[in-house]
């Protein structure tokens, strides 16, 4: 029987920056990522095209400029005879982890002057003008979704959440440099995206299917005793890795991947 074929598309939460080993610097993916492990797991044929940074718009019709490297939309690389496709995004749509960044880098003077010349580290903020509400974000992923089965009809999709950045553990000013209501807001920007990923799969679930890391994860967000993501420091800052997913947060989301394919029938319990 020819190996499983599983692609992967998606950004940072996907590609997995600062966790060993890199296996593409420009993109700043993981070898270790969930579906780097999921693969390896299956003993399936793996293409990931995610790359840190990367919006929804990456992932079908634009180009992504990282540092001069210039990536296609992540689609073009996506095999017609894939078997399952994981997606993961839209948090660089609305400026997610953004957000979290210009917060954490504003409460300080060196983080501001670090901001003026470095930005956010790669991650996009939020539009000031027309940002996108919960229907437009959706649409928008919805669009990549169809995207994704025109282009492999045959494959299962399973759309991966983002992992719960902050959490009922998260102690605002001492786990995060920002105070309750910025972190209450930064919740609400997660409840939007969920939402999205959420409607976007509506009436595409004979061959698409949520991932449900969200909830999953909301013990285990930064401030937690067993976090599943990284909060802030100027190393992981400067490595790509602050408020992204650790080592054990990849771990976590691979074994949710898996077990959902075990529930779709695509693999059996055990099966190599």
């Amino acid at each position: 029987m020819a190996p499983l074929r599983i692609a992967s598309i998606g950004s940072s939460f996907a590609a997995g920056p600062s966790i060993p080993p890199c296996v593409d610097k420009a993109a700043r993916r993981s070898g270790a990522n969930f579906a780097c492990l999921v693969s390896q797991r299956t003993g399936a044929h793996l293409t990931d095209l995610a790359v840190s940074g990367a919006t929804l718009l990456n992932l079908t019709t634009d180009p992504q400029d990282c540092d001069g490297h210039v990536f296609p939309p992540q689609i073009d690389g996506l095999p017609a005879d894939a078997d399952v496709v994981l997606v993961l995004g839209g948090g660089n749509d609305i400026g997610y982890i953004g957000g979290l960044f210009e917060d954490t880098l504003q409460a300080s003077w060196l983080g501001a002057l670090v901001m003026q010349v470095r930005g956010t580290g790669g991650a996009p903020l939020a539009q000031s003008q027309a940002p996108l509400d919960v229907a437009g974000l959706a649409a928008r992923y919805a669009g990549v979704l169809d995207a994704v089965h025109a282009k492999a009809p045959r494959a299962r999709v399973l759309v991966v959440e983002y992992l719960t950045m902050l959490g009922a553990h998260t102690r605002p000013g001492k786990d995060v440099a920002f105070g309750r209501e910025r972190v209450e807001h930064h919740k609400a920007v997660c409840a939007r995206l969920l939402a999205a990923t959420a409607k976007a799969v509506e009436g595409r679930e004979d061959w698409c299917h949520i991932v449900s890391a969200g909830a999953a994860s909301e013990d285990h967000a930064i401030g937690a005793p067993e976090p599943w993501v990284s909060g802030f420091s100027w190393k992981l800052f400067y490595a790509g890795g602050a408020y992204h997913p650790r080592a054990e947060g990849m771990k976590a989301v691979a074994e949710m991947v898996y077990k959902k394919m075990v529930e779709l029938g695509i693999v059996k319990e055990g099966e190599l």
